[in-house]
């Protein structure tokens, strides 16, 4: 499962040709959830309050990126790093 943004610790992954509905992985310190693209929610998992704000905060910054990637992880097809928190 390829990462594909890493900030302040937390770990952005998305798997190949993964099933609906469009989503993302987040792991901190141990945690792990997976995460709506659309709302930037945690639909399955847990992860430290602070650390579900910034990945919500994160995705809905780049909502359209990760909606790319998830045609691109559907696809098959190589997916493109995005920025973190710390490098916008």
């Amino acid at each position: 499962m390829p990462t594909i943004a890493y900030f302040y610790g937390i770990a952005i992954r998305m798997f190949f040709v993964d099933h609906p509905p469009p989503h993302f992985f987040a792991s901190y310190s141990g945690h792990e959830a997976n995460v709506s693209i659309d709302t930037g929610e945690v639909i399955e998992g847990h992860l430290p309050a602070n650390a579900a704000r910034l990945v919500r905060q994160w995705a809905l910054a780049h909502r359209r990126e990760l909606e790319d990637n998830w045609r691109r992880a559907r696809a098959g097809t190589p997916l493109v790093k995005i920025a973190g928190l710390d490098d916008d």
